[in-house]
């Protein structure tokens, strides 16, 4: 694999100064570009900035996603770099599910031959990158584990390393350089009309407790402290999810309601589509959550963020700037039940059974000061 010259000039500017990583040379007679990244919501916004390098280094090629359904929700009719969204199929290491053999072959005899340029943003290559050779493109980048099979252009996949800068490497490999450090999403012609019948008249703090892993779930208990002083600086607080998080959401009303009046603190989880999600995150004045989804959506969105994470979490997926986004970290390194060391994290690593959560440590006081000092920062930025 041969680096390009440090002085080359992509387009008239000196652009290996803005590479994250190696900026190789940019492939020729490029058209079509696939883009593999499976995963949740927070999975996508991670690859956005990597996607919207692409599109500039390429502005002529269409970009397919292979993604999940909801990345199609998300960016079907939306303004973006993304063409269009393939389905993935269930597949080992790519796509969770009962594998279905069948439809595996069904998507490859589909689109097999389609694109000149597939780029790997979905792991350390086990499962992926073969995945993606099945594709028959003419070029391949990607990461890769050492146990990996190979790829015509690729940089080592190390767990502990930012996730927006993990794909922002691997689209240097295609002379890419970022046009964008932080995922940025636009809302769509509706979106916020539909969440305009559900939001409050007056500033809105919106709390999300879930989180794919239990173990980076803040308690209800410190999420409805927050709720009540927010309700008590004169703030109306929504709590946001999808039908996992009912059961939280409802502990965090009925804790809060003793304490604050009944109509400043609701819950919206599992009554709210896509869209409206979207609109409710972008007109509040400060979103809270766990590591997980929604709250990257709100911060892809522009929203100011108090964001409750692990360490770890934090390493691969904490925001970069604090002008807008507040991070609050427990520095735990082992299970408190068993010892097991939680730093050992990855697909092939051992997980301990338990559950217990690692961010419990954290206190409702910071995270509410946070959250205050947020909500002026909004107000001077929308001039109210």
């Amino acid at each position: 694999m041969q680096q390009a010259e440090t002085t080359a000039d992509f387009g008239g500017r000196q652009d290996t100064a803005r590479a994250i990583g190696p900026l190789l040379e940019p492939f020729e007679d490029i058209r079509r570009i696939a883009v593999l990244r499976g995963g949740g919501l927070g999975d996508l916004m991670f690859a956005l900035p990597a996607i919207a390098a692409l599109k500039h280094r390429y502005p002529d090629a269409a970009i397919t996603l292979l993604g999940m359904p909801a990345h199609a929700a998300l960016l079907t009719g939306r303004p973006g770099p993304v063409s269009e969204v393939l389905e993935l199929p269930v597949s080992p290491g790519v796509r969770p599910g009962e594998a279905d053999t069948d439809a595996v072959d069904q998507f490859f005899s589909a689109v097999r031959g389609s694109f000149d340029l597939a780029v790997q943003l979905h792991g350390g290559g086990r499962n992926s990158n073969p995945f993606l050779l099945r594709l028959g493109a003419r070029h391949t980048i990607g990461t890769r584990t050492h146990d990996a099979v190979g790829l015509e252009r690729t940089i080592p996949y190390v767990y502990y390393q930012h996730e927006v800068s993990r794909a922002l490497e691997v689209v240097g490999l295609a002379g890419a350089v970022p046009v964008d450090l932080e995922p940025r999403l636009q809302l769509g012609p509706d979106d916020a009309g539909r969440a305009r019948a559900l939001m409050p008249p007056g500033p809105v703090i919106t709390l999300h407790p879930g989180a794919t892993d239990p173990r980076r779930r803040w308690p209800a208990s410190s999420f409805a402290e927050v709720a009540v002083r927010a309700a008590a600086d004169g703030c109306e607080v929504l709590v946001v999810g999808d039908a996992t998080d009912v059961p939280a959401a409802e502990d965090i009303v009925r804790l809060a309601l003793g304490r604050a009046p009944a109509a400043s603190i609701r819950s919206l989880a599992g009554q709210l589509e896509l869209g409206e999600l979207l609109g409710v995150l972008a007109g509040s004045d400060v979103m809270v959550g766990n590591d997980s989804g929604p709250r990257h959506l709100a911060q892809a969105l522009g929203t100011p963020t108090v964001g409750v994470f692990w360490i770890g979490n934090l390493i691969n997926a904490g925001p970069a700037g604090r002008t807008l986004h507040r991070a609050h970290f427990s520095w735990a390194t082992r299970c408190e039940t068993c010892g097991a060391d939680l730093r050992q994290v990855g697909w092939t690593a051992e997980r301990c059974e338990h559950d217990d959560s690692l961010v419990a440590s954290i206190q409702p006081d910071a995270v509410h000061a946070d959250v205050a000092d947020l909500r002026a920062t909004s107000l001077l930025l929308r001039g109210r």
